[in-house]
Parts: structure tokens; C-alpha cells; sequence
């Protein structure tokens, strides 16, 4: 079993930066890909971000690319996700998750297989 749990989120104005973390305890997760996902008020759980088991290729969701940049500390067992130039429509509940045995990269919800509780980011304009 694998407990992730984000923390980083808070309010900040439009413009602004954030970095969110990750960390993973119970099992290192230093084989599996990462992700980041998000949910806005009254919408579903969109891709945001993921990373391969080394950090050595990243990508993003069109809506954040140039602005967010995820990287990973294997050492730390920690995921993290920078996110700068910050716009009122990132506003959502931002989950980590870490991917399934022998999912390399992926943008698909299924394909994670463990979740954190979320945590909050409110961009205000």
C-alpha cells in the first residue's frame, strides 16, 4: 500500500506561484510514474501533469504547459508540482496519484492506482 499526501495549496493572487508536494510513504515509489490531476467546482478530475518512474520525461495538459513544471525526488519519496503564472481557472482541488506496475506515462484517471486526499488551490482575480 501507498499513502500520498499534497500539501503546498493555499490562496493566492492571479499571477502568483505555488508549489505543491507529494510524498508517499508505505512503499518507496520511486519505480512508478506520477501524476497530477485536478477538479474544478462542478467539473471532473482533469489530467494536469505527469512524470516517468525517473523524472527524465514530463508531460503536461495544454491548459498549463509553460506555466507548471512537475518534477521528482525518488530519494524523498516526493512528487512535486511547481505552478507559476497562476490564472483564476486553476482554481480546483489538486490530487497526486502514482500510476499502475507497467504504465509508463499517462494522462488516463484508470490508469492510477493510488490517490492523495487532495488539496486546494484558489486563485484569486
Amino acid at each position: 500500500q501507498v499513502q500520498l499526501v499534497e500539501s503546498g495549496g493555499g490562496l493566492v493572487q492571479a499571477g502568483g506561484s505555488l508549489r505543491l508536494s507529494c510524498a508517499a510513504s508505505g512503499r518507496t515509489i520511486s519505480t512508478y510514474a506520477a501524476g497530477w490531476f485536478r477538479r474544478a467546482p462542478g467539473k471532473e478530475r482533469d489530467f494536469v501533469a505527469g512524470t516517468t518512474w525517473s523524472g527524465g520525461s514530463t508531460y503536461y495538459a495544454d491548459s498549463v504547459k509553460g506555466r507548471f513544471t512537475i518534477s521528482r525526488d525518488n530519494a524523498k519519496n516526493t512528487v512535486y508540482l511547481q505552478m507559476d503564472s497562476l490564472k483564476p481557472e486553476d482554481t480546483a482541488v489538486y490530487y497526486c496519484a502514482t500510476a499502475r506496475v507497467g504504465v509508463h506515462h499517462s494522462q488516463i484517471e484508470a490508469d492510477y492506482n493510488y490517490w492523495g486526499q487532495g488539496t486546494q488551490v484558489t486563485v484569486s482575480s
